[in-house]
């Protein structure tokens, strides 16, 4: 089966090198996920099913692996963004939040705040920026900081789950797969 044909087909009928090349980021620089997935879990088509194997899988790792899940992301209106350093995913979810469109004053406020918060947690600031203004994505992100590092950490790897499930039905979309 050559690749281009692969990368159409619905999920449970890839080889195990198109299923990573397909569903590799849609957890951000972190292949592992899916393939764990392939690997213990089978592979299915149906969207609630893949997102919810790959859920478990990053839900069950060990918090040092959830740690480097949540610092695969990039900042929000970040040194990547502005240099276009980001994946064509992030680039595109940060675009259609207008962050590339950031005025100078918001651009130095999300600077401010992504040092804030980074040097608090530890992690970049984590938001399913979908739906969202950049003045609802500040007023989150300024929110989120009175947030206890326990907190805040379940909160990112919820947000990390909501932006994997949005990548996944954009796939899907794409693919022509439910």
């Amino acid at each position: 089966m050559d690749n281009d044909r692969a990368m159409g087909d619905p999920p449970e009928r890839l080889a195990h090198d198109a299923f990573i090349t397909r569903f590799g980021d849609i957890y951000e620089h972190s292949s592992w996920v899916a393939e764990a997935v392939f690997d213990e879990s089978g592979v299915s088509s149906d969207l609630s099913q893949l997102a919810q194997a790959m859920a478990a899988v990053v839900d069950g790792a060990s918090g040092e692996r959830k740690l480097a899940l949540l610092r695969a992301h990039p900042d929000l209106a970040g040194r990547l963004a502005v240099q276009g350093g980001l994946t064509q995913a992030s680039t595109d979810e940060q675009k259609s939040a207008g962050l590339d469109q950031c005025t100078r004053d918001e651009l130095e406020r999300f600077q401010f705040l992504n040092k804030e918060y980074t040097d608090k947690f530890g992690f970049p600031f984590i938001l399913a920026v979908s739906g969202k203004d950049r003045a609802q994505i500040l007023a989150n992100f300024e929110a989120r900081l009175e947030n206890s590092p326990r907190q805040e950490f379940a909160t990112a790897l919820g947000e990390v789950h909501k932006i994997a499930r949005i990548r996944l039905e954009t796939l899907a979309k794409d693919r022509q797969w439910k």
